[in-house]
């Protein structure tokens, strides 16, 4: 009888056990610090549809639960926290933000065989390491630059252009790519220089560019900073053409940059917001009064295809999943997408915005 009480006692333990299973997904970025804000456009989308992947009956009949860590874009605090994510036991990660972060980061996810899907780091060397389980929802700075480095050379090839960058992975590389497409294009910049990320002011690096008669500033960078500089030239009444990449995708530069954000053009992927299979999806966001820009359903995007993957496999094995993500496409908040075998998106679509009255919209 006590033998048939423990097998009993077993079997409950077991079927318990196995009714509150969780597979854990984890979200990295930088939470805390100058780019919090994007952090929790990555946070906030992550969870939308971890959500609503529950609510779906979760994945493999299994609730899926979400684990957000700091990196702080820090390359060293990105592998520590990298590692706290291993240790949890996550399948995913949704992240890193920054390319800085992201890069070292995959090596610790590579190893333990977990997929990492970044929705922010563009960086090109990120998927050219050949690590089969990264991949992400955004495209690349190469294809940026090019974008970039071609629309300086058409609208002003006759005018004195600055390039400026953070000797950031993101920004330093942003700002090559366009460089190396204007130069080709038969255009050589009047200055390329550096500055310190995380200064209060930059009137100083702005009055050197006016005093060399910059008519056009490119920035690589990040919002922040990119902000401060075009409120310098605004208060020194230095009318410069401010144009730079996709970190400038979130309301805090308006907020930072107040009236000098207007006109500042930047590029950015198409914004999914617009898309009519996104539309439930971001009015559930607007309920919550958060508006999903910038990187929020690129974010949203990475737990809806490692989902489906999950699903198209019938199985939680690494190699399964990260064979599918290669192998089979998938529809999305951002549209249908597929992979390359370096895990890039197979359709890039960078497009222009710029600043006006306080939010960013196309350029018509």
């Amino acid at each position: 009888m006590h033998r048939v009480i423990a097998i009993a006692i077993v079997v409950l333990a077991a079927v318990f056990s196995y009714a509150r299973a969780e597979v854990l997904v984890g979200v990295s970025a930088a939470m805390t610090g100058r780019l919090a804000w994007i952090g929790e456009q990555g946070q906030r989308g992550a969870e939308m549809a971890v959500a609503d992947v529950n609510a779906a009956g979760g994945v493999l009949g299994q609730n899926v639960r979400l684990i957000a860590v700091d990196d702080f874009c820090d390359p060293e605090q990105a592998v520590a926290a990298a590692r706290k994510l291993v240790a949890d036991g996550v399948v995913l990660v949704v992240g890193h933000y920054c390319s800085g972060a992201s890069i070292p980061a995959s090596k610790v996810y590579e190893e333990a065989g977990i997929v990492e899907i970044s929705p922010g780091s563009t960086n090109p060397q990120l998927t050219e390491q050949g690590r089969r389980n990264v991949f992400r929802t955004i495209g690349r700075d190469d294809a940026q630059g090019f974008i970039a480095g071609n629309y300086l050379a058409d609208r002003w090839g006759d005018k004195k252009i600055a390039i400026l960058h953070d000797n950031s992975t993101y920004g330093k590389g942003l700002a090559d790519e366009t460089r190396k497409q204007l130069n080709k294009r038969g255009v050589t910049e009047s200055v390329y220089d550096a500055y310190a990320p995380g200064k209060d002011d930059y009137s100083s690096e702005v009055a050197a560019l006016q005093t060399a008669g910059v008519s056009v500033l490119y920035v690589g960078g990040y919002h922040a900073e990119v902000a401060l500089i075009a409120r310098a030239a605004h208060d020194r009444g230095y009318t410069v053409q401010l144009i730079s990449g996709d970190a400038l995708a979130t309301e805090e530069f308006s907020l930072i940059a107040g009236p000098a954000a207007e006109g500042t053009l930047f590029t950015f992927p198409a914004d999914p917001r617009r898309n009519a299979g996104a539309a439930a999806i971001v009015e559930q966001f607007r309920a919550e009064n958060f508006e999903p820009a910038g990187y929020t359903l690129l974010s949203y995007c990475a737990v809806q295809i490692w989902a489906q993957a999950v699903a198209k496999a019938g199985s939680l094995e690494p190699k399964a999943v990260i064979a599918t993500l290669h192998e089979q496409e998938f529809d999305t908040v951002i549209g249908r997408v597929d992979f390359d075998d370096k895990g890039d998106l197979t359709r890039q679509s960078w497009v222009w915005y710029v600043w006006r009255g306080g939010e960013y919209v196309p350029v018509e």
